[in-house]
Order: structure tokens, then sequence, then C-alpha cells
């Protein structure tokens, strides 16, 4: 079976593969979203507390990313390695490269949590908690850290179950745990009054679950890849590969940290905790859009991959074009939803009239250039699942480091609205980035592609 799995990648018809792939992925990446979501629903909805309580948690936004971020580090990075590997019919090196990446998630669990744990109140402040929010934010972050492991596990492992073209398997991964997390957060935050505490307890409760399923699966009989003590050694050759080609990822991810940072002190200078809590909510129904495209590009990535260390080209091209027109229509269909009415997804976080009010204006200048995400992600993951790790990296870095930072602090300085500035930071870097991104795309991707192709054929010879 596991075998008979993998053959499907370099085989079938690759719009019926990529929608066997795809359809899972994505359906997990949005249940996924709910692990941050529905926290977040139910906490603006505690009666007299809400706001300051959804703002509290925002500020712990930087720390929750930021473990998902290194989960994506090793996770994304050996992934498409494995992949490549088994088109090129090497069974033996992949699961040496599963091997490595789940000691290095268990070690690098250990050290963020005791990390966040001793320096977790100066880092939230740093991130912008007010004396008012920070007492929610502590009481949030001091329980989710300690679930940092399973976090990475799930997530860091799941990338693998995927890679092998087990779709639905890796579905299952976040279904389990958001459905049990969606159950948990009313009962723990409203029955039993535990406030924040009870959200951050619900969600690493579910994040355990999920954990133990990862681990049921790639040490069972149905997997192709399988976790081997005798591969947990740690080898430079197998992960300085893997941690480059995770670097995009990685930076994609943990800027966001950097990037909450950012927001979170410059707008609560601006405009206090309304605009923060602004952001928070901004920052959700971004992920609404980011996190489908990110199930979508997971899809197409083992068949990317597989078929690249085979020397298919043609499967490689078919399935960017599917996977590039797929992206930017729903990009764009989404992006069209927020500039009509931008309340209908606001009021999911708010209910207070004044943070409605704020949130709604703010999103259509948030989201301004939203309809180009889709040609960002699906060229710069693409590049990720052919192993050029130094393109994908510069494309992180463009959007958020070299651009979206500092448009954050340069562009109040030239409107009297600071608040206003602000936000339109983002709808600025984003279409720069994308029309840089798909011009290398389309400079580098059949080069890279012949060249391959060249290295196979002469091997075969």
């Amino acid at each position: 079976m596991a075998s008979s799995t993998s053959n499907k990648l370099g085989t079938e018809k690759i719009g019926k593969l990529l929608f066997q792939l795809a359809l899972p992925a994505i359906t997990a990446q949005l249940i996924n979203m709910l692990y941050n979501i529905v926290d977040r629903i139910y906490i603006g909805h505690i009666e007299g507390i809400g706001s300051l309580a959804l703002t509290g948690v925002g500020v712990c936004f930087p720390i929750i990313i930021l473990i998902s971020a290194f989960s994506s580090l090793i996770g994304m990075g050996g992934a498409p390695q494995a992949s490549i590997r088994m088109g090129e019919q090497n069974t033996k090196e992949a699961e040496h490269i599963l091997g490595n990446c789940f000691a290095i998630l268990i070690l690098l669990a250990a050290a963020l949590t005791a990390i966040f744990l001793i320096w977790g109140e100066p880092l939230l402040q740093l991130f912008g908690a007010s004396s008012d929010t920070l007492p929610y934010a502590l009481s949030y972050l001091n329980i989710y850290v300690i679930g940092t492991l399973f976090v990475m596990i799930s997530l860091g492992l799941n990338s693998f179950i995927s890679a092998q073209g087990f779709a639905k398997i890796s579905m299952f991964t976040v279904i389990i745990g958001a459905v049990l997390n969606i159950i948990l957060d009313p009962v723990l935050i409203f029955v039993f009054h535990m406030g924040v505490r009870g959200a951050a307890l619900a969600t690493i409760i579910s994040q355990c679950v999920s954990a133990i399923w990862v681990l049921r699966f790639l040490t069972g009989k149905k997997t192709t890849l399988k976790i081997r003590f005798s591969n947990m050694k740690l080898s430079g050759k197998i992960l300085v590969p893997v941690i480059a080609l995770g670097m995009s990822p990685f930076i994609m991810q943990s800027t966001e940290s950097l990037l909450s940072i950012c927001f979170n002190t410059s707008l609560q200078k601006y405009g206090g905790d309304l605009a923060v809590g602004s952001m928070t909510i901004l920052s959700s129904i971004m992920q609404t859009l980011s996190l489908p495209l990110s199930g979508l590009t997971q899809g197409a990535q083992p068949i990317i991959s597989y078929n690249f260390g085979a020397g298919n080209k043609d499967r490689v091209t078919h399935t960017f074009r599917l996977l590039f027109i797929s992206a930017v229509t729903f990009s764009t269909l989404y992006w069209l939803l927020n500039m009509i009415a931008p309340d209908l997804l606001v009021g999911i976080f708010a209910s207070e009239p004044e943070l409605k009010e704020m949130a709604s204006w703010a999103l259509r200048i948030y989201l301004a250039s939203g309809f180009m995400m889709g040609i960002q992600l699906a060229c710069q993951q693409t590049f990720v699942a052919i192993g050029q790790a130094k393109i994908s990296l510069f494309l992180a870095l463009l959007r958020k480091i070299i651009l979206l930072i500092p448009l954050i602090y340069i562009l109040p300085n030239f409107f009297a609205n600071k608040v206003f500035a602000v936000f339109l930071a983002e709808p600025i870097s984003d279409f720069l980035a994308a029309s840089t991104t798909f011009t290398l795309f389309r400079r580098r991707f059949n080069k890279v592609l012949n060249e391959r192709t060249h290295f196979i054929e002469t091997n075969q010879c």
C-alpha cells in the first residue's frame, strides 16, 4: 500500500492527483486555522474583559508563530528532501532524513520551552503588552509553551506524511486535534471559568493528541518512511541541506513573529489598545487567506518534488500550472469578498462596536493587494519543492524583512493619519514582493528543470 501510494506521484493523472492531495491539505489548513481562531473568537466574547483579553492573547502571537516556524524549518525543509530521494528510489536516505528531523525537533522543543518559560514576561512587554493586557498574555503563554513539544512533533513530522502522498492521514492529524480543541475551548473557558488559561490548555491537549497520531503512523506498517532509532543520530550532511531549504518557510513564519512585534508596538504608539486589537483581528483574517494557499502548495509539493527527483520535467511543469491557476483564483475571490464586505469576517472576532468599526476600516487597507498572494506563494513554494534554497530564502526575506518592516516605520513620516500609514505598509510590500517573485520565477524555473533533466540523462548514460 505504501509503495503504491508513492508510485502514484510519478504516474497518476496530474489533475486528479493534485485534487486528491490538495483537498485534504487545504481542509487540514482550514481546520488548523481553528486552533488559533477559535481561541480568539471565544476570548473576544468573554463578558466584560473580551477586548483586553483578546489583545493580550494577540501579544502572544509572536511566540506562538515562532514555535510553528521552527517546526516548519525542520518539517518543510526535510519533507521535500525526502520526496526527492523517494523520486530517486533512495528510500534508505529518505528515512535517514526523517530520523534526523525527528531528533532535532525534540531538541529544539526542549530549548524553546525553557527560553519562553524563563523570559516570557519581558518578551511580552517587548512585543507590545500594556499593563492592562499583560496579565492575560502571561496567563495564556505560561500554559501554551508547556505543550511546545507536542506542537513541534505534530506540525513538523506531519509534513513527512503528506510528502509520501498520504494526504488523508495528514489531514486527520489536524482534524483530530482541531475538533478536540473546539469541544474543549467553551468547556474550559466558560464552564470551568478558566478564561484565557482554559483556551491555552485546550490547545495543548489537542496538540498532544495530534502528536500521538503522527508518531503512531510514522512507526506503523502503512508508512513508506518509518521513524527508526538507528537514523536519529544527528548528521551535519543531512541537517545542513534540510535547514538550508527550510529557511524559506522558517523566515516566512518567524518573520510573522517579528512583524507582529513591529505592528503591535507601532500601533500601540499611534492608536493604543484598540489599534492593537484590530491588528489581532486582521492577522486572523489574513490566516484565512494564507493557510488555504499553504494547503494547496502542500498538496502540490510531493508531486513536484518526487517528479523533480525522477527527472519528469513535463509533470513538474503541469503541476505548477495547475497550482498557479488555483492559487491566483482563490486569492482574487477572497480579496473581492473582503473589499466588498469587510465587516463580514470582522464580526466573527469582535462584538464591541468601536473595535468592529476600526477593524473593518483597517481591513480594506491591509488586504488591498491580497489578490497577489496566490502568485507569491505558488512561485515561492515551488522553488522550495525543487530544492532551490537560495532563491526561496531571498524571496522570503524580500517581502517582510527587506520591504514590510522598514515600511512600517517609514510610512508614518509621510501621512497625517499614522495608523493608516502603518496598515498601508502591508499592501505595498505584498505588491512589490509578488511582482519580483513572479519575474524571478519566469527566468529561473525552466533553467533549473533543464539542468535537472540533463543531470538525470547524464547519470543514466
